[in-house]
């Protein structure tokens, strides 16, 4: 038993440890955007322009992220296109006009998507083969990561460094890490499926449609609020620009806190009704933004709606990947798809709402959603061959 102990753990750290250097490697960018704005010369129509070049580049990736991955392995896959990921922004500094920097953040998008499909699959089949739940982990992870580059920006900004050095400097920081953590990564053995094994798109099934209508409500809550929750507290509340500036560290630290205290609970009572809990402290959450009459309700309201969400997606990922009837991978990239392309389109309708109705009317109408996600989370039951892998790797 001991023999396969330390394999075992160690595979579980190095993939937390990767999640951990996606987020830092692809958090930084977003945190110099005004900055690049400004050193490029670029007017609100120009910069809408360039930053559509990141879902634009992870959308067109996604049919095909499967058959990738399928080839290389997930391994190979990040060694890839983690160095991708890295360079462009840096590069983003040096470049001329906004269509240079469109198809910058378009390599951007490219790497992003197929490494964060490929580490998902991955984890995936770390925690098949564990009697351990290490998805919502992962997941914790990352957001810590993401918090932590954030928070790097936010000092660099202050400190005046300039968006090249920022950016250029993680790159030796994220090969470093990637030698220690990825190169000597043992790749896990793949789920069993019943597909074919002809490599196809990835495209969305019924299955895959049931679980998206489990994790939409993550998808439009998380958009929602990074592009509106800040000029929401502005257009509300007299605060400052400081007080403004906590919604969205408010919603990621509740998020990460969520996400690496939920397996436990998972473990003990099932993802249906974890699942369903935590939809309920989604509404609660709106329901504290839509009516907050100062300004701690509406930040608690961000609080619990990013507890809430806390593991939606990892849930939906871990379900996908499990229903076996074609290779995990392109069950995960197809319910990504669907899930990056509401990312993509929410907050542009969010805004119409807003223009017409009001900010608080906006989160109001997220209440549908997430009644939609509590229905759906019964899509999330385990199905008996997974209890019987779980069993056999843990005897």
């Amino acid at each position: 038993m001991m023999r396969f102990e330390k394999p075992r753990i160690a595979a579980q750290w190095r993939i937390a440890a990767l999640f951990f250097i996606h987020a830092l490697a692809s958090g930084a960018i977003h945190t110099r955007i005004p900055d690049l704005q400004l050193q490029l010369g670029l007017n609100e129509s120009e910069l809408g322009f360039t930053l559509m070049g990141l879902p634009v580049g992870a959308l067109s990736m996604f049919l095909f992220s499967s058959k990738i991955i399928e080839r290389l392995g997930p391994r190979r896959t990040i060694l890839f296109l983690m160095p991708v990921m890295v360079t462009t922004p840096a590069l983003i500094p040096l470049v001329p006009n906004p269509f240079a920097m469109f198809a910058l953040m378009a390599l951007n998008g490219v790497a992003f998507s197929v490494t964060n499909i490929a580490m998902n699959v991955e984890a995936d089949r770390i925690e098949a083969s564990s009697p351990d739940r290490i998805m919502n982990t992962c997941h914790g992870v990352w957001s810590v990561g993401f918090l932590l580059t954030a928070l790097i920006g936010a000092v660099a900004r202050g400190l005046h460094i300039s968006p090249l050095v920022h950016l250029a400097s993680l790159i030796p920081v994220v090969m470093l890490a990637m030698a220690v953590v990825v190169w000597p990564m043992k790749a896990a053995a793949e789920r069993p499926h019943a597909g074919s094994g002809r490599r196809r798109l990835a495209w969305p099934t019924a299955a895959t449609l049931g679980l998206v209508g489990f994790g939409l409500c993550a998808g439009v809550l998380e958009g929602g609020a990074r592009a509106w929750s800040i000029i929401y507290m502005r257009e509300t509340f007299e605060v400052s620009a400081f007080v403004q500036s906590l919604t969205l560290p408010a919603l990621l630290a509740s998020m990460a806190i969520g996400r690496l205290t939920a397996d436990r609970f998972i473990d003990r009572f099932g993802p249906v009704r974890v699942a369903r809990v935590l939809c309920l402290v989604s509404l609660l959450g709106l329901s504290f933004v839509a009516l907050a009459p100062v300004v701690g309700a509406a930040l608690t309201g961000f609080a619990l709606i990013g507890f809430g969400i806390c593991v939606t997606i990892p849930l939906m990922l871990s379900a996908a990947a499990r229903l076996g009837d074609r290779p995990s991978s392109e069950n995960v990239a197809a319910t990504t798809l669907l899930i990056q392309s509401t990312n993509l389109l929410s907050p542009a309708v969010l805004g119409w709402i807003a223009e017409g109705f009001g900010l608080r009317t906006t989160f109001g109408v997220m209440v549908p959603i997430v009644v939609l996600s509590f229905i759906m989370a019964n899509r999330l039951a385990p199905r008996s061959q997974d209890g019987a892998a779980r069993a056999a790797a843990s005897s």
